[in-house]
């Protein structure tokens, strides 16, 4: 399957981006360090939280294909740069997921957030480090 994006520049530091098949658009900015203002996602955070979303994406799939009641995961993503090539040099992606379900149930969601392709496509000189942490629904008060 061929997916297609395109994008234009659109000022000296920005691009805008368009997904063809759904015409969705966003708009990317050089990073603070790099002469952008830091009001838009440059192309690396893109690349950053997209290992985020991604793994979260196949979690929760995985999750609902098996019946295993998952209330929310949510990531959070620290990516730190290097210098000398300029490059994402470490990610750090904290998961959060909240659910109710055995030990076995919640190895198995971790199991499946790790086989996520962004996972399997970035440079093995990339610093990954990950968490994983399950945290009980909430009951309702009553």
């Amino acid at each position: 399957m061929i997916v297609r994006t395109f994008g234009d520049t659109t000022g000296k530091t920005t691009v805008n981006i368009v997904h063809e098949e759904s015409g969705a658009t966003i708009e990317t900015m050089a990073p603070k360090d790099n002469g952008g203002d830091g009001l838009l996602f440059s192309p690396t955070d893109l690349c950053a939280t997209s290992l985020g979303a991604c793994a979260a994406t196949i979690m929760n799939m995985y999750a609902y294909n098996s019946g295993i009641s998952v209330g929310r995961i949510s990531y959070t993503v620290d990516k730190e740069m290097s210098a000398n090539p300029r490059r994402i040099g470490r990610l750090t992606v904290s998961y959060e997921i909240v659910t109710d379900c055995s030990e076995l149930e919640f190895e198995k969601i971790v199991r499946a957030g790790k086989t996520c392709p962004l996972r399997h496509s970035i440079h093995p000189d990339i610093v990954l480090e990950e968490s994983y942490e399950r945290v009980a629904p909430e009951t309702p008060e009553g």
